[in-house]
């Protein structure tokens, strides 16, 4: 029966994708992972291959379904990493390579867009307006946003933008593979920047955006609910996942808005602080806002009827794998091997070290900044080094640093919201550290949830998001499964203001030398 049988929830996050079997709530009953590669590129370039995904989301569906021995699901749910452009052919199949969240390339040909006079915070003040007015937000002047990648390609690729069907998300790209389907959701489209999102259950193409953007909406596929059925998946679909065909494949979701949904994050203000490659604060708010000095705004929500306030740090747990692969086990004439249990050692390394890390501050903008300041030209390193700095400080530093980052954004996300969040419910990899949740309960002041199995948690909200879609949930009946709950030890807490009072102090007084040394005069 259907009721009786999974859910295939799959998630394409940047390091690869996860495929796992799931309840209709959301319960994870066993689940695969297989690695992708990433290629950084000069001038900002970030991408990856789609045709890769593809075929690293068969190889986990396969060993998953093979070790499990299921062959029939009820249906499929997919997330994937958000503010991506696959650019598809008429053959259904990509004309290059992925244009993934990191890349800033198109940064010039959006500066150029919404240039205008008057100019407020770098838009022309009638564009500006227009844009707020329509969609709640604007384009990103750092030229990551899906917008920003397609500007860039029919710059400087205007063959591969003429050849091109379609531009699709990663998430929507992979449901073609599975349905045959082109289609995006109301979430998913957002950060093109180019539907009226007014009214928030009748969101479409905005005429006014389409034109000042020089976009054909031909180029451009159908939106629809997170929770609408896209198609059955295709026998060729069903094949490469090891399952039998027909199972109803969800529309679906983002990262971003599936991880809320997974975190049980679907109560108005209570908020899922996510920390993965990048991290996160968002939570579902009941009013359309916009904040463009701290590059915010509530967008479309998974939950249909609902806004979600979104934003995105750009660097998080990447900071520990840059820590790991560039300083301490560096493939070079210094190498050594890297120890089994690394993350386990790094944990005991931190959790010994005194809170504040003798006064040694990390700044984790390793990749540019997106909020709470919007600067693709940021950089991060250690300040405050002395002759006796220890490598254990500078581990915990590390740690220290991402939740003064975060605490930056949740002052920005309390303005906003002009309260404060309910529930902070913390997920992602870098919430399996116990010794991390500590950190970021004492730095932002307040109760962290950890949650259960919260590498999963985009996982499952793919599979609440596909059993609420062939109803057999309902957003109201998720709950929220917590591991722990740390609270702050206010001893600490006279350090950690002083040193997050430092850190803000740090970025105030070296953007214009950030600026002058990666590529733009700051405006």
């Amino acid at each position: 029966m259907l009721s009786d049988m999974p859910i295939l929830a799959i998630d394409l996050g940047t390091s690869g994708p996860k495929v796992a079997l799931a309840t209709s709530n959301g319960d994870i009953l066993a689940w695969e992972f297989e690695p992708v590669r990433l290629h950084l590129l000069q001038g900002g370039g970030a991408e990856q291959s789609a045709v890769e995904w593809w075929e690293a989301i068969g190889v986990a569906a396969r060993r998953l379904t093979s070790a499990a021995g299921v062959t029939r699901i009820a249906a499929v749910g997919v997330t994937a990493q958000w503010s991506g452009t696959v650019v598809v052919g008429d053959d259904d199949r990509p004309l290059t390579n992925a244009i993934i969240w990191m890349d800033s390339r198109g940064a010039s040909d959006i500066h150029a867009l919404v240039a205008g006079r008057p100019t407020i915070a770098g838009y022309g003040l009638t564009k500006l307006a227009t844009w707020i007015r329509l969609t709640g937000g604007a384009p990103g002047l750092a030229g990551k946003d899906s917008l920003a990648h397609i500007l860039y390609l029919r710059r400087a690729h205007p063959d591969i933008y003429r050849a091109a069907k379609v531009f699709l998300e990663p998430k929507d790209y992979i449901n073609l593979r599975l349905t045959g389907r082109c289609a995006a959701s109301f979430d998913s489209i957002t950060l093109h920047w180019l539907t009226d999102n007014r009214s928030i259950d009748r969101i479409a193409y905005a005429p006014q955006l389409l034109a000042l953007t020089g976009i054909e909406r031909a180029k451009l596929p159908d939106v629809r609910r997170a929770t609408d059925i896209l198609g059955p998946l295709t026998v060729d679909a069903a094949d490469h996942l090891g399952v039998e065909p027909g199972a109803p494949v969800a529309v679906g979701s983002p990262d971003i808005h599936s991880a809320a949904v997974g975190a049980g994050a679907v109560c108005d203000y209570d908020a899922n602080l996510y920390v993965g490659t990048s991290s996160w604060l968002v939570c579902h708010v009941p009013f359309k806002r916009t904040d463009l000095l701290h590059n915010m705004a509530s967008l479309p929500s998974a939950i249909p009827g609902k806004y979600l306030l979104t934003n995105e740090q750009e660097c998080a747990g990447a900071c520990l794998t840059f820590l790991r692969d560039n300083l301490l086990f560096a493939d070079d004439d210094l190498a050594t091997s890297r120890p089994d249990g690394f993350y386990v050692a790094l944990n005991r390394m931190a959790e010994r070290e005194a809170p504040g890390s003798g006064g040694l501050i990390f700044t984790p903008w390793l990749y540019g900044e997106r909020t709470p300041v919007e600067d693709h030209t940021l950089r991060g390193g250690f300040h405050n080094v002395s002759l006796a700095t220890t490598r254990a400080q500078m581990v915990r530093a590390v740690m220290e640093g991402v939740a003064y980052n975060m605490r930056w954004l949740r002052d920005a996300v309390r303005r906003f919201m002009r309260r404060s969040p309910g529930a902070i419910i913390m997920t992602g990899g870098g919430a399996q550290s116990d010794v991390w949740c500590q950190i970021f309960a004492d730095v932002l002041g307040c109760p962290i949830d950890q949650a259960m199995h919260p590498l999963l948690a985009n996982l499952r909200g793919a599979a609440l998001i596909a059993a609420v879609a062939i109803g057999r949930q309902s957003f109201s009946r998720i709950s929220t499964p917590v591991a722990a709950t740390f609270h702050p030890r206010h001893e600490h807490r006279r350090t950690y203001d002083e040193l997050f009072r430092a850190f803000v102090r740090i970025y105030r007084q070296n953007r214009a030398i950030y600026a002058q040394l990666n590529g733009r005069r700051h405006g």
